[in-house]
């Protein structure tokens, strides 16, 4: 279990984000909506401890993050961030590998190797393996990148029978991940993601900004404004007529569809 408490964050004297507290369960998707400005990447960026509140707490399994040494977070949180940059010339195989780098010392072994190969396959980027990763589009590089996050937390047999059924949760984390992916792409990813939290020892907690995709795959949803938490529960429960109004300003119609549960359509 993931649980934020009473989260404030601010720079000089603007509060980002102001006395949050929400909870965010294993073997399910959760994803965070709201206008812009509504301190969901800030929001994200504390979960993950790449920024330390003023105020509050962040506990992962009632340990707080916090208090984490780097090199033991890094084996069992992993963030996609909008996009990254490589100053050097990696290949995308190398820059796969950097998922890896947490889990040996020195050269990565058979078993790096392995999973390596394993996400390069499951995120369709074998053929680039070869390929200077600066000379990718935007698109690929997310796809690569995925590949990269899914690496450092893909969790072979032999290490889970090794920890057992109480195998530490993993945490990931995805700020905005759909930039630069086409709507093929954008679709595919939403369901690797779905299939990979469906595990009961991962939680995933996400930005995105189409509510749309929220709709169709988010187990909850949690809905900011302004820096302040709004709402959380489910679409049917977050994505209504009122709340919708207030936080983005826009009137919606609900369309059932037979496989995305709601669609909306805004006025």
């Amino acid at each position: 279990m993931l649980t934020a408490t009473n989260i404030t964050f601010r720079i000089g004297q603007k509060e980002l984000i102001s006395d949050i507290s929400v909870s965010f369960a294993p073997g399910k998707l959760h994803l965070i909506i709201g206008p812009n400005g509504a301190g969901k990447s800030t929001l994200i960026k504390v979960l993950a401890r790449l920024l330390r509140p003023q105020n509050g707490t962040v506990e992962y399994e009632g340990a707080d993050v916090g208090e984490a040494r780097e090199a033991d977070l890094a084996k069992h949180r992993a963030v996609l961030s909008q996009a990254i940059e490589v100053a050097f010339p990696l290949t995308v195989r190398e820059v796969v590998m950097m998922g890896r780098y947490p889990h040996f010392g020195g050269r990565p072994g058979p078993l790096d190797e392995n999973i390596v190969d394993e996400v390069m396959t499951h995120f369709d980027v074998t053929e680039f393996s070869a390929r200077d990763y600066q000379t990718l589009s935007g698109g690929e590089r997310q796809r690569v990148n995925f590949a990269r996050v899914l690496a450092q937390l893909w969790r072979d047999d032999a290490n889970q029978e090794a920890n057992g059924p109480r195998a530490r949760c993993r945490y990931l984390f995805l700020d905005e991940p759909l930039t630069f992916l086409d709507i093929r792409h954008q679709l595919d990813f939403m369901k690797k993601v779905r299939a990979f939290a469906n595990a009961p020892d991962v939680a995933i907690v996400g930005v995105v900004h189409d509510l749309n995709l929220a709709a169709r795959f988010a187990d909850q949803i949690v809905l900011l404004n302004r820096g302040r938490f709004i709402a959380a529960g489910t679409p049917v429960e977050v994505l209504t007529a009122g709340l919708i109004r207030d936080a983005f300003g826009v009137e919606p119609s609900f369309v059932p569809t037979q496989h995305a549960g709601l669609h909306l359509i805004f006025e």
